[in-house]
């Protein structure tokens, strides 16, 4: 999904510009904690933000020297195609610097914020500098059927050789009736197939045409393929002409549909059954079998029509054994979607909270959200990344309400952030989502539109990973985590994993150590332990790791008390060959893996 830009404030002299720049774009500002006095959103260091935003994805346009956003975003360089654009505007408004995307809107950005201040636009892309125009990122409702060809065109382009824009919908490209005509590059603005395209001949394909599919549960992914393609052979109609692949809500989890519309790179979108029927008049191939199985006069036909809005069937529908298709277009290219996404849940872990532990994967899931879901204070541990969000907070204890209401949201066709401290697969949310997946319908599960949606699980830094970096590096050989509490796990279970856990010499991390009402187990373990490893094994306890009130101290195993531990503590407890060494920078708690036998082996020899 295209993300809206986020105006960074950096001064107070800056501020009304910013503030100006927001209203323009429909953007929020994010200002500098202590240098700005109004903003949606604060942050404390700008280098950090910038990163965070542009890892995310978001377009980012700081009223600010130019300098502060090269240096923000220079280790995250890579792909020029994929990058968001990054805009510097100057204090007073004067002056707007396309830096980054110049060819992913941030030129389109920078004229449009230039235009509203008044201001000089110092574009450098050296074809919107001379004709006004980029070949590579045609406006919406087009698409470039040869971009590997895109350079050499503009050099020719550039060359002032001129261009010949021919075709049978070159009318509707008034993109590029700008450029100067000759005979130096063709340009073909058509649906259909067109040989002999090469450096100096490309095709913009406009996108009229919406196709429609349905098929049986499971249908094989290479017989819809085949299908489609022998239908828009028929119809001579190449993919990129493809505006969207459209179905019926009952069928967005359909695979060979999902790989269709990831193949041709193009929106899939999804109708009920009752916005289907009504386009029932204009179906070439009414059936009354398929109404009475899923409650519309037609699926692919209908489909595409619905997102045809007042276009007509090019293509009536075509079958397979498992598969139809129908294709329907517009007589001018399409820009917006009708019906719904499938809808998405991304159950991301956010590390301890601090956004340098948090992975870019997950800001730019979060960043994508149209809603965060989630025990409050982790949301607000995301800072600005949250603000201007739809948010459902869920109070601890809640943690099944809460994957169901995420689970739903989706079924709607929302993209859903189910928000979760450390990492989401440890101890969190992440089994209890595919567990309501996976109950039947009488167990208490989830509706048959949350089972279609998509969940994208991301990983984040967990307490134990955050307490062993902090300590050195006492997860070095061989380790387990074991959760003390007892809401879900019988306390006999945990006992039997300890005394498991001692017997085998594995390091320890232990979660959950103790709670208001539960504060003997901590106890029973060290006792447990005590029996198989020597009392001065090494222990750490790391309280609230990555934020501000972080504490971390280390203890001897027969020294550990429990009245020092609260809830958000991580108790590690080393091996019997972990150690606790005095070096330069502090304590350090490590556990060799046996580099130094192996030496001596070789060394005897």
């Amino acid at each position: 999904m295209a993300l809206k830009p986020v105006v960074l404030a950096l001064s107070r002299s800056g501020e009304p510009v910013a503030h100006r720049v927001a209203g323009v774009l429909g953007a929020q500002v994010h200002g500098r904690e202590g240098r700005v006095g109004q903003a949606d959103a604060f942050f404390a260091n700008a280098l950090d933000h910038t990163r965070d935003l542009f890892a995310a994805g978001v377009p980012v346009v700081g009223v600010c020297a130019s300098g502060i956003l090269i240096r923000a975003v220079a280790p995250f360089l890579a792909n020029k195609t994929t990058e968001p654009p990054v805009i510097s505007v100057s204090d007073d408004g004067a002056v707007v610097v396309p830096l980054l995307g110049g060819h992913r809107g941030a030129n389109r950005l920078a004229a449009e914020i230039s235009e509203a201040l008044g201001a000089v636009a110092a574009v450098t892309t050296a074809g919107d500098v001379a004709l006004g125009v980029a070949l590579d990122a045609p406006p919406a409702g087009w698409r470039l059927v040869n971009p590997w060809h895109a350079k050499d065109a503009m050099a020719i382009l550039l060359s002032g050789a001129g261009v010949r824009v021919e075709g049978p919908d070159a009318a509707e490209a008034r993109w590029l009736q700008c450029l100067p005509q000759g005979d130096g590059l063709r340009i073909t603005c058509a649906a259909g197939k067109v040989s002999d395209l090469g450096p100096d001949h490309i095709q913009f394909a406009p996108q009229r045409y919406a196709l429609g599919v349905g098929c049986a549960r499971d249908c094989p992914v290479d017989e819809m393929a085949e299908l489609v393609a022998n239908g828009l052979a028929e119809a001579g109609i190449i993919p990129e002409a493809l505006h969207s692949v459209n179905s019926l809500t009952l069928k967005a989890d359909e695979p060979a549909i999902l790989a269709l519309a990831e193949n041709f790179g193009v929106p899939f979108r999804v109708f009920d059954a009752s916005t289907l029927e009504a386009e029932t008049p204009r179906l070439m191939n009414p059936s009354d079998v398929v109404f009475a199985e899923v409650g519309t006069h037609g699926v692919a036909e209908a489909a595409a029509l619905a997102q045809a809005n007042a276009g007509a069937l090019r293509l009536p529908k075509r079958k397979s054994a498992n598969a139809t298709c129908a294709l329907a277009a517009d007589d001018k290219p399409l820009v917006e979607l009708a019906g719904r996404a499938r809808g998405r849940l991304s159950v991301v872990g956010i590390g301890p909270g601090q956004a340098a532990w948090r992975t870019p994967e997950v800001s730019k899931l979060v960043a994508e959200a149209d809603e965060l879901v989630g025990y409050g204070l982790y949301i607000d541990l995301l800072g600005p990344l949250a603000v201007g969000k739809e948010r459902s907070d869920f109070p601890l204890g809640g943690e099944e309400d809460r994957c169901r209401y995420a689970l739903e949201q989706a079924g709607k066709g929302k993209n859903v952030a189910l928000v979760c401290s450390g990492d989401a697969g440890i101890y969190a949310m992440g089994a209890l989502v595919f567990e309501l997946l996976d109950r039947g319908p009488d167990q208490m599960g989830v509706s048959d539109a949350a089972r279609r949606v998509e969940v994208v699980s991301s990983p984040g830094v967990s307490a134990l990973q955050g307490a062993a970096a902090r300590a050195g590096a006492p997860l070095g050989h061989d380790f387990c985590a074991i959760s003390l509490s007892d809401l879900l796990t019988p306390r006999e279970d945990i006992v039997k994993r300890l005394r498991a856990a001692a017997a085998g010499d594995f390091v320890i991390a232990f979660y959950n150590p103790v709670s208001m009402r539960r504060r003997t187990l901590l106890a029973e373990a060290r006792d447990i332990l005590l029996k198989h490893r020597p009392g001065d094994t090494p222990v750490m306890l790391a309280s609230s790791l990555g934020r501000p009130e972080e504490h971390v101290r280390y203890r001897r195993l027969d020294a550990l008390e429990v009245d020092e531990v609260d809830m958000l503590t991580v108790v590690l407890v080393g091996s019997s060959h972990s150690r606790l060494a005095q070096l330069g920078e502090g304590p350090r708690m490590y556990t060799p893996r046996g580099y130094a036998r192996k030496i001596d082996g070789d060394l005897a020899g």
